[in-house]
């Protein structure tokens, strides 16, 4: 481990001392942001925290906007400076909790690091981190598609999120599964299946981002006109035109704090990996996809982006199919030439 002078730690560490949150500090005995039961109770509040980032997948929030979730019998609701969003506490289907460890200060605690000379900065990323929980709510929407949005909240805030929401004791619904036979084929359309999470033991959170990342990048696809969740309703009388089918194979968790710590040594033994096998398949039978698709992090962010390299390499590959397939069937055959 390279060495750096008392002093310069000294005053690294005073300043982080500084700067850092004061809910970081040290830890309180109620969590940040949460109402006393008897307060909640009062105001129909079952849970509430602030100081919450949304990562991905609650509706009409942009992914890493910061604000405040509140749990009631009716809604859970995100409020953040532009306003507020709100799901149907009915529609939830499932919660799960997990938790992480981070950098502190982000990009900016990296320039710091690396300013710091003899690679005293290597030391410093040693300690210069907290935990994080990571809560992921599953629920649908109004015509039964699956949807999973993940919010960062402060240490030890999830247990108590996942005791709130079991108060209201609603049972998950039963998984309807779309189902296609004999309808017209709707050009451009895509059915995003769930993946099978059977062949690796993958933690809840990155299931969720998965799917949602895999929804976002085809919705922005120049071959994709309309993209269906898995559990929409179809519209009557017709079927996608593609369907994908994703089943994870391999999953590694590694930390993004080993990667700050360990410098180049980092980029191997703190890495995060997933891999999966993908199908896609196309009704009118002009794109077919069935290949290994792997995604890494090595860099020092955060190791769920993952789950966006994942679907960011499946949607290259299959506007690659689609040109392909364009190319193929706009060629001449040689009878045509003739």
């Amino acid at each position: 481990m390279p060495q750096v002078s008392g002093f310069r730690l000294f005053v690294f560490l005073e300043f982080v001392l500084l700067c850092m949150p004061s809910t970081f500090r040290a830890e309180p005995l109620q969590a940040a942001g949460q109402i006393p039961a008897d307060r909640a109770s009062q105001a129909g509040i079952l849970w509430s925290a602030t100081d919450v980032q949304h990562v991905y997948g609650f509706p009409d929030v942009s992914p890493h906007k910061k604000g405040s979730l509140m749990l009631t019998s009716d809604d859970l609701t995100f409020t953040g400076k532009s306003g507020s969003a709100a799901i149907s506490r009915a529609s939830i289907t499932a919660v799960s909790s997990g938790n992480e460890r981070v950098e502190l200060f982000g990009i900016t605690g990296r320039i710091m690091r690396m300013a710091i000379p003899d690679n005293g900065g290597l030391a410093v990323a040693a300690f210069a981190h907290h935990r994080i929980d990571m809560l992921t709510v599953e629920f649908r929407d109004v015509r039964g598609g699956d949807h999973s949005a993940v919010f960062f909240l402060g240490m030890n805030q999830a247990a108590e999120a996942l005791r709130s929401f079991a108060l209201d004791g609603k049972p998950a619904r039963t998984k309807v599964a779309p189902s296609c036979k004999n309808g017209l084929t709707e050009p451009g359309s895509m059915l995003i299946m769930a993946p099978d999470w059977s062949g690796a033991q993958v933690p809840v959170v990155y299931q969720g981002l998965v799917y949602e990342h895999l929804v976002e990048r085809f919705r922005k696809a120049k071959s994709v006109a309309r993209v269906y969740r898995d559990g929409e309703r179809l519209p009557a009388g017709l079927c996608p035109q593609y369907t994908v089918h994703l089943s994870v194979t391999g999953f590694k968790l590694g930390s993004s704090v080993k990667r700050a710590m360990l410098g180049p040594m980092g980029m191997f033994v703190g890495t995060t990996q997933m891999v999966f096998d993908v199908k896609l398949s196309d009704r009118t039978g002009g794109v077919s996809i069935e290949r290994q698709v792997k995604a890494t992090i090595r860099d020092e962010s955060e190791s769920t982006n993952v789950a966006d390299k994942i679907a960011k390499s499946f949607e290259k590959r299959f506007e690659k199919a689609v040109k392909a397939s364009e190319k193929t069937a706009h060629t001449p055959s040689d009878a045509e030439k003739l």
